[in-house]
């Protein structure tokens, strides 16, 4: 189903994830908050952390290819949307804070600073 049909089963939280603890979403998931490595996010739409990624995060777990996963500061250990699957590069790139989005484009994940990507 596409994202724009999920908006009213979209579960928002607010607090730190800690390591062990999961979250499920039907919709879309907002968390505010970090989420610490260890943390799982799993979500049929997309994925909005104001606060630190840190742990692993699954948007569109149903398959959508246009769900999406943005945050404040974005340092996951996997990022998955849809049946694709990344890990970040192993360096530190910075230590800014400079909110991120991952999205699928061409098969690939890839992780844009949101504010200069063009949203569909």
């Amino acid at each position: 189903a596409p994202s724009s049909d999920i908006g009213d089963r979209s579960v928002f939280h607010y607090g730190t994830l800690r390591s062990g603890q999961a979250l499920k979403s039907l919709g879309n998931l907002i968390v505010v908050g970090d989420v610490n490595p260890g943390a799982e996010l799993t979500a049929v739409g997309n994925i909005i952390v104001m606060g630190i990624l840190r742990g692993i995060v699954h948007a569109g777990c149903n398959g959508d290819k246009t769900a999406v996963v943005c945050a404040s500061k974005m340092m996951p250990t996997q990022i998955r949307i849809a049946d694709i699957i990344t890990r970040p590069p192993d360096e530190e790139l910075s230590s800014s804070w400079v909110p991120e989005m991952a999205y699928i484009k061409d098969s690939n994940i890839y992780i844009d600073n949101y504010l200069a990507k063009n949203i569909k």
